[in-house]
This record gives structure tokens, C-alpha cells and sequence, in this order.
């Protein structure tokens, strides 16, 4: 897969969601939501969802679990996928023919 690809893919899971989102909880997530609500108090629950949403991705980013998971699945690092751009692109690596050892000291 490539950059391309995740941009396509991104772009199609950003469409599905609509502005509210219906998620089942079990047991210990609803204990643990009821916990955070009552002691944090926030205007709405929708609140801790996207603050858990958020905690989530930059824990994923800082780990590199993100940039692992780009890479299997993409062959891309989430740097590339900000910048629009491979690491080749932007170094200009893929703008040159590959070396041909047997030839490359000869004039």
C-alpha cells in the first residue's frame, strides 16, 4: 500500500462518521466512565470520550506504535502522512536511476 492509499482510506473513515457516534460499553468501561464523570464533572460524558479519544492517539504517536502500524499496514511513517510526501520524495531519492555495480567506476 502507499501514501495514496491511507489518504484514500482516512478520507472514506472520516465520512462514515456522522457528528454523534453510537459505542456499546461493557461493565468495566461504563464503572471506569462513571468513575471520570463523577470526579472530573464535565459539562457533557461526550467530553471524556474525545479527551480519551485524544490520549489515545498522542500516546499512540509518542510510542511509535502509530508510525509501526503505518508502516506494516502503508509503508509510511506518520510524518510522511503529514507532509503528503514519502522520505524518497522529499530527499529527492526516487528522482535517480539505481547504480549498476558492475559499471558505476567505469568512464
Amino acid at each position: 500500500m502507499s501514501l495514496e492509499d491511507l489518504n484514500d482510506e482516512v478520507q472514506e473513515s472520516y465520512t462514515e462518521f456522522d457528528d454523534e457516534l453510537a459505542v456499546s460499553l461493557d461493565r468495566e468501561t461504563r464503572n471506569e466512565l462513571a468513575l471520570l464523570e463523577t470526579a472530573l464533572e464535565p459539562a457533557e460524558t461526550d467530553e471524556l470520550v474525545r479527551r480519551a479519544i485524544h490520549m489515545l492517539f498522542q500516546t499512540t504517536v509518542d510510542t511509535g506504535t502509530l508510525d509501526f502500524h503505518l508502516r506494516s499496514g502503508f509503508d509510511v511513517t506518520y510524518d510522511e502522512y503529514l507532509t503528503g510526501m514519502t522520505f524518497d520524495e522529499m530527499t529527492g531519492a526516487d528522482q535517480y536511476p539505481s547504480m549498476d555495480d558492475e559499471r558505476r567506476y567505469q568512464f
